[in-house]
């Protein structure tokens, strides 16, 4: 039986690289000049450190722009409030990778409702849809690609 797996996955390399070009980009623009502004990247999240609110949204139109070039949804991104620490504002950034159990339940309900020919179950931080054929499969990507679901979904291990 035809099937596929939905993922949520950030390729973590490609996100290093961006945030080494937003922190070259940012020494290099002119009305950063003399700021102590930077990206800092950990395993899960991104730190933006400036003077002032009006840079840390330069800052963040900048990082949007750059994940963008490199293919990564700026949906992945969880923008939390910024706070003042000292003489810096500071902001964090979660990166959100695979899908939690709410989110993959709401897929398995949408595809439920649409009474498609397949079955859906949960594994882990994925969700597994399989059908007779191949078309209902291609059916399932598409209502994806249409729904609102605030994650970036990768379909990946399509086995006929």
């Amino acid at each position: 039986m035809p099937s596929f797996d939905i993922v949520s996955e950030l390729d973590l390399h490609e996100v290093s690289n961006a945030v080494d070009q937003a922190n070259r980009e940012v020494g290099t623009r002119y009305d950063f000049k003399g700021v102590n502004a930077s990206f800092d990247l950990s395993d899960d999240e991104i730190v933006m450190a400036a003077e002032g609110d009006f840079q840390l949204q330069q800052m963040r139109d900048i990082l949007i722009g750059k994940l963008v070039k490199r293919n990564i949804d700026a949906k992945a991104l969880e923008f939390n409030p910024s706070a003042k620490s000292g003489m810096q504002v500071k902001q964090q950034i979660g990166l959100k990778q695979g899908l939690d159990q709410p989110t993959a339940k709401k897929i398995v309900k949408l595809i439920k409702e649409k009474k498609m020919k397949v079955q859906a179950a949960i594994q882990g931080d994925q969700v597994r849809v399989t059908g007779k054929k191949r078309d209902d499969l291609q059916n399932v990507i598409a209502v994806l690609r249409e729904s609102d679901i605030d994650l970036p979904l990768q379909y990946n291990n399509f086995r006929d």
